[in-house]
């Protein structure tokens, strides 16, 4: 390539990397490029998914150096699973762990590794549009519309490994600049799709589709299939390859997964809804729109001052149109086809649901390997911000155009960037320790070292998580994104059988999402443990615990002891007749886990007792398996509901 073509290149990227540096500077400042300030990850930034990241590196750098490289046995215990499925960013992890081990401490690679891909969001950005530009300065310019992409703020340090965004801008450089050189043979797109699974797999399918269509546009015009096929055997194989040395395959991990495409689906209105994450409006101009289910997670909002460009463009572009269409007619295709998924088969539209398609089961079971369907259309979106920018670059005074542009999109979005800045400055000076475990019981409860959660996952899960990864515990809780479900019941239903035989493990902390459940494992082995209920300061989230070994403890006020004086509690029972164990009909009967403790305080009992009230009982009822219901002499018993109850 001639020099000057490589020197603006090299321009472009250093001056697209340099805005990109900035506007993550300016965003989020210094405080998460510190290594040692963890603080946004454990208090949890927007919402708890950088806990659970923060955990999976947490335990995977305390665990013994394996291979495949990124699995740690101390999650998903006693099976293991890779730290890809809690989205710590493997490749990363495996990578810092030496350092990690070095420098020793507290070590967080979250804010380095975001801030590397908003300077390469901005390098690329300016690549990209350097290709549709005659001058420098313009698509500099134009780098900003993808630095300051929506998309891009709503996922970094939040699933921070989605925050690499700049995979898809890089694959659609590389697929413009071949086709314009008419070559498939891409060494850059052969390395970026074996890198896209070595941050998140999501981005696997996107930059794959990229390549697909520049293999097919050259194969079809160049009337040659057998290199483009052997290209992408290749680029498989060594992708598939880095994905097993990453533990994707360990096990059968990718089992624990919900078929939940469609939930996440992408709202017709997405393109100009500007709503993110915890209600952030995105627009200066534009209102809120409603959506359903899990349309937020597909968030797509253009920005006004693309939504304006685009039909301008369209409009001065139109005998040009099936031009394009023809010459990158694979290109339109996956793109088509990634529309399609991210709508999926459940179309919304604002609050909405205009109908649902019929699919197989099997179907859907596939199509949820990657269940949050809506992200499919980032490589769509990226196109249309492209569109916008080049269209408006074939005018007369480009540069003044795609000034104006960038002008009306930083001004429209601004509303949006502010708050993630005061949102991360909230998260990075939050209290180191999870507020929920304030118990002195959790200081006692160090001892263990297996965290056994019986029932799935606890109440606020991702700070049992780090507390157990900072204690050095293995635990069972399955807070990664994919686990070995068959494989977890089997170990939950012997834990179980070893608690009805009296059995207990000594160096294991049991504990226990419902209280029904807790109550029927509890009397085989009381006399062994301390066991009770342990609540947080604010009562929102609650453990029944079984704490072998502690029995005789005493612990402050927001631990309930487990013995003849235990409280009664009404079961959280709701289906179309029950209300939180509460008969809706009669509002006087209602309902109990059946246990060996609830049917001692009901026997024989003639009164069920709150806060100095008596209702008399003038019926228990046990012919409903697992269920003790009983009818008071009470007006309203939802006046029971999460009261401590007695009886006499």
């Amino acid at each position: 390539m001639p020099k000057t073509k490589m020197d603006r290149r090299v321009l472009l990227f250093l001056l697209g990397a340099a805005l990109g540096a900035a506007a993550f500077l300016l965003v989020y400042g210094i405080s998460p490029l510190d290594i040692r300030n963890d603080a946004f990850c454990r208090g949890g930034f927007l919402e708890k998914d950088i806990q659970q990241h923060y955990a999976g590196w947490l335990f995977y750098r305390q665990s013994a150096l394996p291979f495949p490289l990124c699995i740690t046995p101390a999650i998903n215990a006693p099976q293991g699973v890779s730290v890809a499925y809690t989205d710590s960013i493997p490749l990363v992890a495996a990578v810092c762990r030496p350092l990690a081990e070095l420098l020793g401490g507290t070590f967080q690679y979250f804010g380095w590794f975001t801030l590397l891909c908003f300077v390469l969001q901005g390098g690329f950005g300016a690549l990209l549009c350097g290709l549709f530009a005659s001058s420098a300065a313009s698509a500099a310019l134009g780098s900003l519309l993808f630095v300051a992409s929506p998309i891009l703020y709503e996922r970094a340090l939040r699933h921070t490994s989605l925050g690499a965004q700049w995979l898809l801008l890089a694959a659609l450089y590389l697929y413009f600049s071949c086709r314009r050189r008419g070559r498939y043979v891409s060494k850059g797109l052969f390395f970026l799709n074996i890198l896209a699974v070595g941050i998140h797999p999501y981005f696997v399918p996107m930059t794959y589709a990229i390549t697909l269509a520049l293999l097919l546009e050259y194969a079809v015009s160049a009337r040659r299939w057998r290199g483009p096929v052997l290209y992408l055997a290749g680029d498989l194989a060594c992708t598939g390859g880095l994905a097993a040395a990453l533990g994707f395959f360990y096990g059968t991990a990718t089992s624990g997964g919900q078929a939940l495409y469609g939930y996440f689906s992408m709202n017709l209105n997405a393109l100009w809804n500007p709503v993110g994450v915890n209600g952030t409006v995105y627009s200066r101009f534009l209102p809120a729109q409603n959506q359903v289910n899990g349309n937020y997670d597909a968030f797509a909002y253009l920005g006004l001052g693309v939504l304006i460009a685009l039909p301008v463009v369209l409009f001065l572009g139109r005998r040009r149109i099936f031009a394009h269409l023809r010459r990158h007619w694979a290109l339109g295709a996956v793109c088509a086809i990634l529309t399609a998924f991210a709508v999926s088969h459940v179309v919304t539209a604002n609050g909405v649901t205009l109908f649902t398609l019929p699919l197989p089961g099997q179907w859907i079971q596939v199509f949820s390997i990657f269940r949050s369907g809506g992200r499919m259309f980032w490589p769509v979106y990226d196109l249309m911000v492209l569109a916008a920018f080049a269209g408006l670059g074939r005018l007369p005074k480009p540069l003044l155009w795609t000034g104006l542009l960038v002008s009306v999109q930083l001004l429209d979005i601004s509303p949006g960037l502010w708050q993630r800045h005061q949102d991360f400055r909230a998260a990075s000076q939050a209290e180191a320790f999870p507020s929920a475990l304030q118990s002195n019981f959790w200081q006692a409860a160090a001892r263990y070292s297996h965290l056994e959660s019986v029932q799935g996952l606890q109440d606020d899960a991702l700070h049992l998580a780090l507390y157990a990864a900072d204690h050095g515990m293995t635990t069972n809780d399955p807070f990664a994104a994919r686990y070995d479900a068959a494989a977890l019941e089997s170990n939950r239903q012997a834990v179980l059988q070893e608690l009805a035989e009296g059995t207990l493990r000594q160096d294991t902390l049991y504990l226990f999402e419902e209280e029904g459940a807790f109550l029927q494992a509890v009397e085989a082995v009381c006399a062994q443990a301390w066991c009770g209920r342990v609540s947080s300061a604010d009562g929102d989230s609650v453990w029944y615990v079984i704490a072998p070994g502690l029995q005789g403890e005493e612990f402050d006020g927001l631990c309930t002891v487990y013995d003849e004086d235990y409280p009664l509690r009404l079961a959280d029972y709701t289906d179309a007749l029950w209300n939180r164990g509460v008969l809706d009909s009669t509002k006087q009967t209602v309902c109990f886990a059946d246990s060996p403790f609830a049917r001692r305080k009901l026997e024989g009992a003639a009164y069920l007792c709150a806060g100095g009230q008596a209702y008399a009982i003038t019926q228990v009822d046990d012919s409903d398996p697992g269920w003790l219901m009983v009818t008071l002499e009470i007006e309203d018993a939802t006046a029971l509901w999460d009261r401590e109850l007695t009886t006499k």
